[in-house]
């Protein structure tokens, strides 16, 4: 140390503590690095200072944070440094100490942009994590130095110092950083997870993944991809910071490079959607870095989801990369599981319809056959008087009618619940329980003889066209209380033909140019 530089050391050696001391006072890691840049540019008595944070997987400069630039400066030079090119270049590929009293004579410092400030004296520093280059510690222009030589070995010996210190401080705050991260990520998966399982539909699952994967990437839009019939992948959920209709519905061709990775289980990271050939959808041009990631469960793809975000967006790092992909895995097991569950309550569903069906048809059905049965004997038994068999009549009637409304409530209880019917009964009482809603009540339906196996396909079609327009016409008459419909497929046609008679009773009263309130159509077999 030479003795000018001595004495100018000896009084900064108390600030120098105590720089050393605050300088790993805040866990958070950008507000650390600020605060680094800063203390050091005021301890070396530099006008500008920076702390560029190197990209060890693409080389150059992920960030830079700067001290003594104002918004007026920073506007005139516009694009910061990346690394590529000058002093902050040189130092990225070779990381030593660095001391350049004259950077217009030093041919490393070409290629600053237009508007730069103009620098004379420039002093750098590595900053190392451990073993590993985390950035650069930049100090351009000496204060007080005019026609001196500007920065001194004192100064890069102080420097050196801090950045030492740095070096720790930084090390730690990423540590916390990384646990703070990682936290995040697991309470989003357990969020997810319980989300899944609280019953949601199937759609409102995938967007509960893509959404809670958005917002922990910190990227424009998550979407979930499903593959397609004809071996694409579609989007079919999506989340994004503004409408995300326009992403739904987007495909991924078949043969596409990107859908052949993600169909073999690999992981696909692009630095640029834009520019990237790989990419093919047509939304592509609104995002820049993206990562998509498979959707896997026992060794098949279910899904991929995709996170991209805005143009210009900072790249994925390693940790995010690997923080995603083991959010996708653990979303892919509990998207499978919720469909298990929802399959196992189906299942208890349709076990538990089974069960009334069975009562039904067992006990109820019987014991009223069993009651018309000594009806009947009554009736004939009680032959001479006419009141009493008249009465008896309508008795067995009324519970011949209901034998076979409960016989129809039996068959629909053995239909799946979200399953469209495929048999003439089936869309038959459908087209009834959709009248209900309308109505305000249950249309009553009654089926005499074997409808599905008697009547064709044709007839079925012309007979529900005329069910739905006699339902309609009784939802149009308020007075309408009740509705019977009866389809009686062992009619007889005025030819003498077999036909399938329909049937729809109301109660309204009779108006004019319509003597009845009873339809009638008739359909040959």
């Amino acid at each position: 140390m030479n003795r000018e530089g001595g004495a100018d050391a000896a009084p900064r050696l108390p600030a120098l503590l105590e720089a050393l001391l605050n300088v790993g006072s805040d866990l958070d890691l950008r507000a650390t690095l600020q605060h680094i840049v800063d203390t050091a540019t005021e301890l070396a008595g530099a006008r500008y200072g920076a702390l560029g944070v190197t990209d060890p997987e693409r080389g150059g400069v992920s960030e830079l944070f700067t001290s003594g630039v104002d918004e007026a400066a920073r506007a005139r030079v516009g694009r910061l440094p990346d690394g590529s090119t000058g002093l902050i270049g040189h130092l990225v590929r070779e990381p030593r100490p660095l001391l350049v009293p004259d950077m217009a004579s030093d041919i490393r410092a070409a290629g600053l942009p237009p508007g730069h400030p103009v620098m004379k004296s420039f002093v750098g520093v590595p900053i190392r994590v451990r073993a590993e280059v985390f950035g650069n510690l930049y100090l351009t222009e000496k204060r007080g130095t005019a026609g001196a030589s500007g920065f001194t070995t004192d100064d890069l010996a102080l420097l050196r110092v801090l950045a030492s210190q740095a070096g720790i401080a930084i090390g730690n705050a990423r540590l916390y950083e990384t646990v703070r991260r990682r936290e995040r990520w697991i309470e989003g998966a357990a969020a997810c997870t319980t989300a899944l399982l609280a019953g949601e539909s199937a759609e409102d699952a995938l967007t509960t993944v893509a959404e809670q994967a958005r917002i922990l990437a910190d990227a424009s839009a998550g979407v979930v991809l499903q593959p397609t019939p004809e071996g694409g992948m579609e989007i079919v959920a999506a989340s994004t910071h503004g409408d995300p209709a326009d992403l739904i519905g987007t495909v991924i061709e078949p043969g596409s490079p990107v859908l052949e990775q993600l169909l073999g289980g690999e992981p696909v990271f692009i630095e640029d959607s834009a520019s990237d050939e790989r990419m093919t959808t047509r939304v592509r041009a609104r995002f820049g870095p993206s990562m998509m990631l498979p959707l896997r469960s026992g060794g098949r793809l279910i899904g991929t989801l995709a996170l991209p975000r805005r143009r210009g967006g900072p790249p994925y790092s390693a940790a995010e990369r690997l923080l995603a992909s083991q959010f996708a895995s653990q979303a892919a097991l509990a998207l499978v599981m919720a469909d298990s569950r929802h399959d196992r309550k189906r299942l208890a569903v349709f076990e538990d319809r089974d069960r009334i069906a069975r009562d039904l048809h067992d006990l109820v059905v019987q014991r009223l056959f069993a009651t018309e049965m000594m009806l009947e004997s009554t009736r004939r038994r009680a032959s001479g008087a006419a009141d009493l068999d008249q009465l008896l009549g309508a008795a067995v009637d009324e519970l011949d009618s209901t034998i076979q409304e409960v016989r129809t409530t039996i068959f629909a209880l053995q239909q799946p619940p979200a399953d469209a019917p495929a048999t003439f009964r089936g869309r038959v009482l459908r087209e009834t329980a959709g009248a209900a809603a309308l109505l305000g009540f249950q249309p009553s339906v009654r089926f005499t003889g074997a409808v599905d196996a008697l009547v064709p396909e044709r007839a079925a079609q012309r007979l529900l066209a005329e069910l739905r327009a006699a339902l309609a016409a009784a939802h149009r008459r308020p007075e309408v209380t009740r509705v019977r419909v009866e389809i009686d497929a062992k009619a007889k046609a005025s030819d003498g033909r077999t036909a399938v008679r329909l049937t729809v009773t109301d109660d309204a009263p009779a108006e004019p140019g319509r003597p009845g309130t009873t339809f009638t159509w008739e359909t040959p077999l």
